[in-house]
Parts: structure tokens; sequence; C-alpha cells
């Protein structure tokens, strides 16, 4: 098979979709991978690591397009890559369709098969190729949301951790899966007074016993999000449904109510965002305000430590790479549910039932 990776294009974006170890297995493998000239740059793989494994350089995003029978990167086609596939392609990559009518409805039309990293499920149901990055972005929610309440960035002018004398921040995290514990055990290193909520008892008794002294567990429901949201002086949206669009579970009315200068780190604005104030925003933009509160919504945070990132993701993602250029899409499906749980779309309509109730006016298929 011929396997391309793209540079990515999205604003912001280091991150690359193949490591050079990765393009040298491939070719082990028979496979042709080509990669766009200065992919890897942005994460500090060079070109001459890619050609010394076996890849072939090329010198457009176009000839890439072309060529290639499986596209594997990072981010979710941009409106000009988009414009570029083609009908059979299988594209590999984050999705994280239920966000994007927009970006649903014109991948359903391009015709290409989608398999999401963020739907891929193991045997016992976890989301592999989703882990790595939300154990990066959990962590850097807390190191953008400290630097957020300070006062040059708009914030209360509060230390995260305190010092003698002086009470550390409040931050409160909503969500106990894997954003949520990092973003927890970051908070909690660093001397905060840290609440992690969920709706799992199971997952709260768990978080119980492996969480520092620091760190409360909270059922999250209405009424303790409302109470504890208002108290908090960082809140972290750290809220997961596979394949879904996040709940809103904290309203505009509800931020308006908080402390003047408290920040808000939707890390689920990936997936739509769980706070009703919440918007997509850049690393070079960051930040804007709402009644008072910081909001910091970055859809791509793990690709600020591009180098980390990089490795992490693709140390994740190489195995069902090689899997899927070896195998095909039907053969690859055919593994088992987990990997059948991947494919987002095919031929021209919506195969993940949770994009599907998230846009019921796009076609479905079985």
């Amino acid at each position: 098979m011929i396997i391309g990776v793209p540079k990515e294009i999205k604003r912001d974006e280091y991150r690359v979709g193949m490591l050079p170890v990765g393009a040298n297995l491939l070719v082990r493998d028979g496979h042709i991978v080509l990669i766009e000239r200065e992919a890897g740059l942005g994460s500090g793989f060079e070109d001459r690591e890619y050609t010394a494994v076996g890849a072939e350089i090329v010198a457009t995003a176009e000839e890439i397009y072309a060529r290639s029978e499986l596209i594997v990167k990072v981010k979710e086609p941009q409106p000009a890559e988009i414009a570029k596939l083609r009908a059979g392609r299988i594209v590999f990559c984050y999705f994280h369709f239920a966000a994007s009518h927009e970006l649903t409805a014109d991948c359903l039309k391009s015709g290409i098969t989608a398999v999401a990293y963020e739907t891929l499920e193991d045997a016992q149901g976890r989301l592999p190729l989703l882990t790595p990055m939300s154990e990066i972005a959990g962590r850097m929610s807390i190191q953008e949301g400290a630097k957020c309440l300070e006062r040059p960035a708009g914030g209360r002018g509060l230390l995260l951790g305190g010092v003698p004398g002086v009470a550390p921040a409040n931050v409160v995290v909503l969500g106990g899966g894997v954003v949520g514990t990092n973003a927890a055990r970051m908070a909690a290193g660093l001397a905060a007074n840290v609440t992690i909520m969920d709706i799992s008892l199971d997952r709260l008794r768990y978080l119980s016993e492996v969480m520092p002294a620091n760190v409360n567990t909270i059922f999250c429901d209405p009424h303790s999000v409302e109470d504890y949201v208002i108290r908090a002086d960082l809140v972290i949206g750290a809220v997961l449904i596979p394949g879904g669009r996040a709940p809103v579970l904290v309203t505009r009315a509800l931020v308006s109510r908080m402390k003047p200068g408290s920040v808000i780190v939707d890390v689920s604005i990936d997936q739509g965002g769980c706070m009703e104030t919440s918007r997509p925003t850049t690393h070079s933009d960051p930040v804007y305000v709402v009644d008072g509160v910081v909001h910091y919504g970055v859809t791509n945070i793990p690709g600020a430590v591009s180098r980390t990132s990089s490795v992490a993701l693709c140390n994740a993602t190489l195995p069902h790479v090689r899997k899927l250029a070896s195998l095909g899409v039907e053969a690859f499906t055919a593994l088992d549910a987990g990997h059948a749980a991947a494919i987002n779309m095919t031929d021209g309509k919506l195969i993940n039932q949770a994009v599907a109730a998230a846009f019921p006016d796009l076609p479905a298929g079985p």
C-alpha cells in the first residue's frame, strides 16, 4: 500500500503523524511511504531522517493526496485538505466529528473512509490512541490554567499552590477519566486544593484511593457542579463521550456567577466543549473573557509540546497503522469490535453511532 504523511496545516499544529522509525517499519513491511517535505520539522524530525530509512520525500501536499491510498496524519482535515480528498482513500487521524457538522458533511461528500484515532477501542473498551494525548492535555491544562490565573493574563493573580500563610487556589476538575486524572495529579503536585468530579462511583472510589491527600472526590450532579464551580479559581473541563458531543455541564448563567478573574480550561472543546461559553481557540490566541472569567479553549493542546506529543502518539498509533496498511479496511474492521469502532464513515455514510446521533440529518449506514 502507498502511505502518505502530509505536513499538518491546522493553525499552531506542530506534530507529525509518523516518526522515522514508523516509516522504516512500514517500508520493511513492503509498503511505500511518502512524507511531505518538512512534515516532521515542527517536532524536530528532519527529512533526511526519513529518507535514511527508505521513505520518499515529496514536495507538495497535492502529491501526497494524489498518490496515497492510506493517509496518516494528526488532526482533522482542514478545508484545503478536504478539497484534495478522493473517494476510496483511507484517512487515519483524529477527526472529532461530533464537534463540527461542516467537517462531517464535507468528509462524507468526499467519499473517504474515515478511521478515527479517538474511537478505536482495545479489548477492555479503552481508547488507546486517545489516551496519550489525553495524558498530555490533562497535565498541560493545569500548566496553562496556572498561567492564566496570573494577573497579566487577566486572572485573579493567584499562585496555584499558595505559600505558607496564604491559601492555595481551588481547582475543580469535571471528569475523572484520563484527562481529569492527569489534571488532578498535576494540580495536586503544585499543592492546589483539588476537587475531581465524576458520575461513576466506582471511578471515584478508585480515585479516592490513589490520589494525594489534597484531592477530594465528589459525585457529579447539577447541584454539586454549581456549588463547586462558583467557589473555584480554576475549572478544568475533562468530560468525554467517545465519538459523541460533550455534554454541557456549566451554563452561561453559572459562568456569570463565578469569581472575576477565575479561569476555565475546557479540554473537552475537541468534542464541542462542556461549558456553554466555550469556543475553539488557538495557541497563538488562546484566551478570551466572558463575564469576567478567562476561557482557554485551544483545540490541540498537545500540539504545543510537539516533540513529546508526536513520539507519544506514534508509539500508540504505529501498530494499528501497520495492521491497516497490511490488511486493508475490511479485514482491519473484522479483527474485533474495537477496530470496527474506529471506522466513523465510509462510502458517504456515517458508521459510528455516536457521530450519527449528533447529526441525524446526515446519511448513516448500518
